[in-house]
């Protein structure tokens, strides 16, 4: 299974799982055009686009996705997008496992300042299983059996402070950011209560463009875990596998 990166990050969120045979897309924040490329412009076998939450950078563009594709997300996402067509995504309910193809999906509960967030917990033979979860200050659950990882990453508290101090960043954009985004803090915590013996990469998803430093958090993920990690970077493509071989 390899997964491509369209994009990371505030100005847009766009994902491909696929094999040679089917595709899972996570997010439409980025152009059509830029996941048709990544598919090889072959929509028949993309099995659903997930939608994490309505926000312009995971959600802006799901009205052009949907004429290509079927889109999952939850009904407080699928109430709050503002549509110009009647076409509507179809509703997930937490925790009720849905098969998408040869895809597992999961929906679980994210905490971020939007209508209904959800993460997701995918499973396929080939990719064994993977937590997706974004724009979210903690996971409430310990997840078993993991595989791999896409995981918010966003900030550091000192990067943050500091970027205030210095003027970079707004003051009133601290508490939006510590109620709605994982820091590196947070997510060495997270990671910390998870078994993590059968993980093979942990991808670092949006990150800030301020209040972050890329290399220094892959550093330290992969310090404090052991395990392969890497920053999801746009254009990135890596193997995403239950088995390391």
């Amino acid at each position: 299974m390899t997964l491509t990166v369209l994009g990371s990050g505030s100005t847009g969120n766009g994902y491909v799982l696929q094999n040679e045979h089917e595709a899972l897309v996570l997010e439409c924040g980025m152009p059509r055009q830029d996941c048709l490329a990544a598919l090889g412009y072959n929509v028949k076998k993309v099995r659903g686009c997930l939608v994490t939450h309505e926000h312009g950078d995971h959600a802006g563009f799901i009205e052009d996705y949907m004429e290509l594709m079927p889109c999952y997300t939850s009904a407080g996402t699928a109430n709050a997008i503002r549509y110009r067509k009647q076409r509507r995504p179809e509703v997930l309910e937490v925790l009720r496992t849905v098969r998408l193809g040869g895809f597992s999906v999961r929906p679980i509960p994210a905490e971020h300042d939007a209508a209904e967030p959800f993460a997701y917990i995918i499973d396929h033979e080939e990719s064994g299983r993977l937590l997706f979860a974004t724009d979210t200050y903690y996971i409430r659950y310990t997840i078993p059996h993991l595989n791999n990882l896409m995981i918010e990453c966003n900030y550091s508290l000192p990067l943050l402070e500091a970027n205030i101090a210095s003027g970079l960043v707004p003051e009133a954009l601290k508490a939006r950011t510590l109620e709605s985004h994982m820091s590196l803090a947070h997510l060495k915590e997270m990671l910390t209560a998870n078994d993590l013996t059968a993980v093979n990469n942990i991808v670092l998803i949006h990150m800030s463009g301020r209040n972050s430093q890329q290399d220094a958090f892959v550093r330290e993920i992969t310090e404090h875990t052991g395990k392969h990690t890497v920053a999801a970077t746009k254009g990135l493509t890596i193997e995403i596998n239950k088995t390391p071989f």
